[in-house]
């Protein structure tokens, strides 16, 4: 499971000594915990890998969005802490599919939803958006999504 080799990770780094990893997994796994409980309260449930990866994507994309301010303010020294921050987190996130990939799944979906495309077009987002959240960003979905 994803969880366990943060939690393992976290372990490694704290032996080597590497506070700036240690510190971002310690985070990761606080805001996993959060989404546990959030979950199923009282006592919480353990993720599945694909909550995990959304709770990364969250993250990542808090960082890439804070990276932008920074760099909008002058802030480098922000912006080379949020990078490296960005870095440890990616190294979780499962690749995403290419574009061409994207747009033949896109492509896969109006085709299996034909007639709900033929009512409305834009229907079909809500359905790639579903189907796709995993393997591609939301702004490259949306983006290879054929003009509604």
């Amino acid at each position: 499971m994803l969880r366990k080799k943060i939690q393992d990770d976290q372990i490694t780094s704290l032996n080597a000594g590497n506070k700036d990893r240690l510190t971002i997994l310690r985070f990761i796994l606080a805001q996993i915990q959060n989404k546990e409980i959030e979950k199923n309260p009282p006592a919480g449930g353990e993720l599945t890998d694909e909550e995990t990866v959304l709770v990364l994507k969250k993250i990542a994309k808090e960082l890439k969005e804070s990276i932008d301010a920074f760099e909008k303010g002058g802030r480098t020294d922000l912006v080379i802490a949020n990078k490296k921050q960005l870095e440890v987190i990616s190294s979780y996130l499962p690749a995403e599919i290419s574009d061409e990939e994207l747009k033949k799944e896109i492509d896969k979906i109006i085709a299996e939803n034909k007639s709900l495309y033929d009512k409305s077009a834009k229907a079909i987002i809500g359905l790639c958006m579903k189907a796709l959240k995993s393997k591609a960003d939301p702004s490259r979905i949306i983006k290879a999504l054929p003009s509604l």
